[in-house]
């Protein structure tokens, strides 16, 4: 079953899920990790050009993803207390935009200078230039403290899904593992 109904997610939402969790987990641990780098690393360039690539990558994974979600019957939530919903509600709304302030502020720090993006050799994401003065500085602010944020919500979205697992006994999780 590739598309959702009202009581599982289909495998496409399921495999977005889980390559999109690679995906943060890998671009936060590599951050954190390439901004001690000397200039006299090997990965010293290597590194912000994969950490660019796969970030372009998942932006256009995020806004396909959104896309699914909107032609996609959302499966009927488990939980029975309203608000247990409101806190997932809430709690899925944070994580689009987390997700989407963290990839457009990434893009206008590497294009601040002008200069496009390689995504993996393959093509170029051309630059829309410098829109405000500091740019390069404002925008890897607001990159670095939405990513704090971005994990503390992801932490927080793992452990309401352990919560429904082992507490709850529901299948909220195991439906987003595999479809039926």
């Amino acid at each position: 079953m590739l598309k959702n109904t009202e009581h599982q997610f289909g495998l496409i939402q399921i495999i977005i899920h889980w390559l999109s969790a690679i995906a943060v987990f890998g671009l936060f641990f590599v951050g954190i990790w390439m901004v001690d780098l000397s200039y006299y690393s090997e990965w010293y360039r290597t590194a912000p050009d994969l950490h660019k690539s796969v970030g372009l990558t998942l932006l256009a994974l995020t806004l396909f993803r959104v896309f699914w979600v909107l032609i996609n019957p959302k499966p009927q939530a488990l939980a029975e207390s309203k608000l247990e919903q409101s806190a997932g509600k809430l709690g899925h709304s944070a994580l689009y935009i987390l997700l989407l302030v963290i990839m457009v502020s990434g893009y206008l720090i590497s294009t601040a200078d002008g200069r496009g993006i390689e995504v993996f050799g393959l093509f170029e994401v051309p630059s829309l230039g410098e829109f405000i003065e500091n740019q390069e500085d404002v925008a890897g602010d607001i990159h670095e403290w939405g990513a704090y944020i971005l994990m503390g919500v992801v932490a927080l979205h793992i452990v309401a899904a352990l919560k429904h697992h082992f507490l709850n006994k529901d299948r909220t999780l195991i439906r987003m593992i595999k479809p039926n």
